[in-house]
């Protein structure tokens, strides 16, 4: 027996080692040091094997520490596909359709229009194509707010779409807020624990987390880090981005090993061992299934060999090709901390990669080289074109805020004296946003985001532009309206800069003078 074993182990490990890229180590370490990214970990699966499941680098910067196989992340919008899967349990089981409407389980939902409200489908839930805009409803919980989600959805109702109804793709983590409701109302469990018990626990998951709110200090747990919004500041650790509210769309904290495990189920369609299914394969084959059309864009030059022919949003899936397979991948951003898993069905190939840093192409340079691999094709230096393509973009965006800085009206002041923009104003769904006169001039409060203070800055005529205390928010105008009396009607907010993410939904704001409170 003993020797049976022993053989049996020495087998592994040569399985392990034939299938594992021989340059692995190189490819993450190289985009480690270019995207200086602290710390790296990374899991490759192939034909129901873990053949790669280790770490790179250091959890913190100036710590010691070092990132492995068992440290956490947190994998954001990564989180999707586990909301999907939970949604899929429950239809296997008979108890939730795709195509039933959300008012059926959650009858106080509603949306402005009501014949979106009255048609809304779980299906448009978790497809990006219920017409809301952009990381419409985002400022509700990134950065920290103090909304709940109830409020969350209470806020929903008064969000302006910006397109009509399933006529286009457009991402948004809200409805998946939505989703998560859902998986409450129809299991009797809140989201978080539905995942835990009925994913993680068969799935043998047992280092993953929902949410950092269980995180201690002691854990083995990798740090964010950030430059700021520009991208281009000293790079130092920041805190965790609070993520309960939205955990359905993006609260998973886990790790390569527990992930390996993940992307295994995904691979078998759902099946777990032998006895045991996850999900049936006909709700995998869905999951995977065309449900909104992406435009393809054109890859630049350098980064031709990339080049989609089609691209399309399946149910908590990205789905194209590449280099003629069909991939299904998610990528995911937190404040500090970005992720990719990526799946090649008719390779049965699985790629995770965790970074905690902001340099999402670390991630792409790390995750192509590695299909290239298994798909016998010949690569390019990933790494350095994808880099000299993000220094490019981020060159010509700061020429365009220099032309924008070139047209600002010089010599001009505003219309009213300091003290009359000195108000209270309320947004329909984010609430209050306060405008204090210091010494030093005019301040900003975005009241249920404690984070989100700063000077105002005039700019020309009657836009003042935030400059918040903390850099990773993005800085935003403030364009002052007024009526026919010449008092102040409203203001309206947009991020001064494309570099800034687009859950900084600044434009979806319009906030209007209350009365302010002694």
């Amino acid at each position: 027996m003993v020797l049976t074993r022993a053989l049996a182990l020495l087998l592994f490990v040569l399985s392990l080692s034939a299938q594992t890229p021989a340059e692995l180590d190189t490819w993450v370490e190289s985009a480690r040091r270019q995207f200086e990214i602290p710390g790296i970990a990374v899991a490759i699966v192939k034909d129901g094997q873990v053949v790669a499941s280790k770490g790179y680098g250091v959890r913190k910067l100036g710590n010691p520490d070092l990132v492995d196989s068992h440290t956490l992340f947190g994998i954001a919008s990564n989180t999707k596909a586990f909301t999907t899967a939970a949604l899929a349990i429950l239809i296997d089981e008979g108890k939730l359709n795709w195509d039933d409407k959300v008012t059926q389980y959650l009858p106080a939902f509603s949306t402005p229009d009501p014949y979106v409200t009255r048609e809304l489908t779980v299906r448009d839930l978790v497809s990006h194509r219920s017409g809301l805009g952009l990381g419409a409803g985002d400022l509700m919980f990134w950065p920290n707010t103090t909304f709940t989600r109830e409020l969350v959805l209470a806020g929903a109702r008064s969000l302006r779409p910006a397109s009509s109804f399933r006529s286009s793709y457009t991402y948004n983590n809200l409805m998946f807020v939505v989703a998560g409701e859902v998986i409450h109302a129809v299991s009797g469990l809140n989201y978080d624990d539905f995942i835990r018990t009925r994913i993680f626990v068969p799935l043998e998951m047992i280092e993953a987390r929902i949410s950092n709110n269980s995180l201690k200090e002691s854990d083995n747990t990798a740090v964010p880090h950030s430059r700021g919004w520009r991208l281009e500041g000293t790079l130092k650790p920041i805190a965790w981005t609070r993520d309960d509210v939205w955990a359905a769309a993006a609260g998973v904290k886990a790790n390569v090993t527990d992930l390996a495990k993940w992307m295994r189920v995904q691979l078998a369609q759902g099946q777990i061992n032998e006895t045991k299914r996850l999900f049936s394969e006909r709700t995998s084959r869905q999951m995977w299934s065309a449900q909104t059309v992406l435009n393809v864009g054109t890859q630049p030059k350098t980064l031709a060999d990339q080049q989609s022919q089609f691209a399309a949003y399946g149910l908590g899936w990205f789905l194209k090709d590449y280099r003629g397979h069909k991939l299904a991948f998610h990528g995911g951003g937190l404040t500090g901390m970005v992720t990719q898993t990526t799946l090649v069905p008719d390779l049965n190939l699985g790629i995770v990669v965790l970074t905690n840093q902001e340099e999402g192409g670390a991630f792409q340079a790390i995750t192509n080289h590695i299909l290239d691999h298994y798909m016998k094709a010949t690569s390019p230096d990933w790494t350095t074109l994808i880099y000299e393509n993000g220094k490019n973009s981020r060159k010509r965006q700061n020429e365009r805020e220099e032309k924008a800085i070139a047209s600002r009206a010089k010599d001009t002041k505003p219309s009213l004296p300091l003290s009359e923009y000195a108000q209270d104003f309320r947004d329909a769904w984010y609430g209050l946003a306060s405008v204090e006169l210091k010494p030093e001039g005019l301040y900003l409060r975005m009241q249920s985001t404690p984070d989100m203070k700063g000077r105002l800055e005039h700019w020309h005529h009657n836009t003042f532009v935030a400059r918040w205390e903390d850099p990773v928010i993005p800085d935003a105008y403030l364009n002052f309206q007024f009526n026919n009396q010449g008092k102040i009607e409203l203001f309206k907010m947009e991020a001064i800069s494309d570099l800034a993410d687009f859950s900084f939904d600044y434009h979806d704001l319009e906030f209007l003078p209350v009365p302010r409170k002694n």
